[in-house]
């Protein structure tokens, strides 16, 4: 992994990813990283809690914006991938679908005939301008909506509130010798990547940031991410 990009500026106080980058730079990287029960525990209970809150009260928004994709782009209305999760199992990670069916190919078509739009994959895992997505897809991932059937992730035990962002199984060779930090804990519906500059940030920095939070993993340190999340959602900071 390289050094990190500027970027790092965007990173919360208190949040210093200085210390990690050194490490990913030297190919270092702690092994065997175990939490308090304690914190596991309570951390495990907060989730089930919120995710049993959401479909209580928000289930109504989950069935409007499903029939919104049914309208706006036809079936399937749920989007599913294969991601890594704890210890590195695989689960089967939803979202609200917001591209298009055959969108596989018309990123590897648009990859080949746009090298700056290679460039910005490679570099961010991202696209500015991804011919992939919707109408009401760029609505729903502009405001996070298209993330809500990952509440259903929290209540299986798959992932959690707070944490690393779902890893793509063709993304894990870019944690490199800090895998075992993503492994560690459960990915996140939100987290320390998505409150620091999200897609402005280079998966290199997301994966300095991924090791930073397991490391200083706390319940106070999950409170602050979440009322970031608020506010970098209703600002529409980041994201793509």
């Amino acid at each position: 992994m390289g050094n990190l990009h500027p970027e790092e500026s965007l990173v919360p106080q208190g949040w210093n990813i200085s210390d990690a980058s050194g490490e990913m730079s030297r190919g270092g990287s702690q092994t065997g990283i175990h939490h308090p029960a304690v914190l596991r525990l309570g951390k495990r209970s907060v989730d089930i809690a919120a995710a049993l809150f959401f479909f209580a009260a928000f289930g109504w928004l989950f069935v409007l914006i499903g029939l919104f994709v049914l309208i706006s782009s036809g079936s399937p209305v749920l989007y599913y991938q294969s991601r890594y999760g704890k210890d590195g199992r695989i689960f089967r990670f939803y979202k609200f679908r917001s591209m298009i069916a055959n969108s596989a190919q018309v990123l590897e078509e648009h990859l080949k005939s746009n090298p700056e739009a290679r460039r910005q994959w490679d570099e961010y895992q991202k696209l500015d301008d991804d011919p992939r997505i919707t109408r009401f897809g760029k609505f729903i991932r502009k405001t996070s909506l298209d993330e809500l059937p990952q509440f259903w992730n929290v209540l299986t035990g798959d992932m959690s509130l707070i944490g690393p962002r779902p890893c793509m199984l063709e993304q894990r060779e870019l944690y490199g010798q800090n895998w075992s930090h993503y492994c560690a804990v459960r990915p996140g519906i939100t987290g320390l990547w998505q409150v620091s500059g999200r897609n402005q940030l280079t998966y290199n920095a997301r994966v300095a940031l991924d090791v930073r939070y397991v490391e200083t993993l706390s319940v106070g340190k999950d409170v602050d991410i979440f009322f970031r999340t608020i506010w970098v959602v209703a600002a529409g900071h980041g994201s793509r």
